[in-house]
């Protein structure tokens, strides 16, 4: 059974994977492979040999020993040792849980262990999210003259969620693939520039044609929101903004858990952010009351009150 790997976010918010990001930012083709693979594989690293190393990187030992001095630490031996210290300290909550799952007395069913990955995911989402790096979205997201929303598969779902939460408080909102795929998508971006915001979201299995739009995006002098699952992915390096979603599952490629979880606390800090925003809840609330059935009406006509009197303090 596939672990619940939380481990690539926690140790890439850590002083090492900071420094690692600015690699893979910034760095040499070589040392952007290794500061990717050292992103992507914390657990595995802390147990490789140089050479071992060095062959999954298909780099040589003297690159990998160069990369460990150029990134502060005195030889590769170092640098293990401090990639293994780093998860030791970021990861100790994240095994009690895991442990909890895998090593349970008895046959689990496996919706229930289903369900308990959604609940590893989200809380290891919660605590690795950066409210400031959400209220800067959020800012962008009110000033953009056009929001672009895109994904394709199954992140093509969480794009319209998305783009369903954002249109009441957006100037303009566009779903840019939908059910038509690359050339809709393509399309719908044409015409994307400065003071346009594209928000991307891919997961494993990433989708390459969702990585070429957004880069052709930024191109374009467009602001690119990235919501993906750790900071090895394909999307960080060309977002000016991102929000992770952790994505681990034992049978799913990945599970869209959390970024159901994160879509709605982007809407939420959206909604709240201004008095206007307070206002078009309440609008929107009246408008659809008369489209409801029987205590459900009752209920949105009650929140709308709420509201409203909540935007008056």
């Amino acid at each position: 059974m596939k672990s619940v790997n939380t481990a690539e976010v926690a140790f890439a918010h850590s002083e090492l994977g900071r420094r690692l990001a600015g690699v893979l930012a910034e760095g040499s083709a070589s040392n952007r492979s290794i500061a990717e693979y050292l992103l992507r594989n914390p657990l595995r690293v802390a147990a490789l040999k140089i050479d071992e190393m060095a062959e999954v990187c298909q780099v040589s030992n003297a690159t990998i020993s160069r990369f460990a001095r150029d990134i502060g630490f005195g030889n590769y031996a170092g640098m293990r040792s401090a990639v293994a210290e780093t998860l030791h300290a970021e990861m100790q909550p994240v095994d009690k849980l895991r442990h909890s799952i895998e090593n349970r007395k008895g046959a689990a069913w496996p919706g229930d262990e289903s369900m308990e990955y959604a609940l590893a995911n989200i809380s290891s989402t919660r605590s690795n999210q950066s409210q400031q790096e959400m209220k800067q979205i959020v800012q962008k997201l009110s000033k953009a003259r056009t929001v672009y929303v895109l994904g394709f598969g199954l992140s093509s779902y969480l794009a319209g969620l998305l783009t369903l939460h954002l249109q009441p408080f957006c100037h303009h909102v566009v779903e840019a693939a939908g059910a038509g795929g690359t050339e809709v998508a393509a399309g719908h971006l044409a015409n994307i520039g400065a003071g346009d915001v594209l928000v991307v979201m891919s997961f494993p299995r990433y989708a390459l044609d969702v990585i070429r739009l957004a880069e052709y995006a930024r191109d374009r002098k467009a602001c690119v929101i990235a919501i993906t699952d750790a900071p090895a992915s394909p999307l960080v390096e060309m977002s000016e903004h991102v929000l992770y979603a952790n994505s681990s599952h034992a049978v799913l490629p990945s599970s869209a858990t959390a970024a159901v979880a994160v879509i709605e606390a982007l809407a939420v800090s959206l909604m709240v952010s201004n008095q206007d925003n307070v206002e078009k809840a309440a609008r929107l609330t009246e408008a659809i009351s008369a489209y409801l059935y029987g205590a459900a009406a009752s209920n949105t006509r009650k929140v709308k009150k709420r509201t409203a009197k909540s935007g008056a303090t």
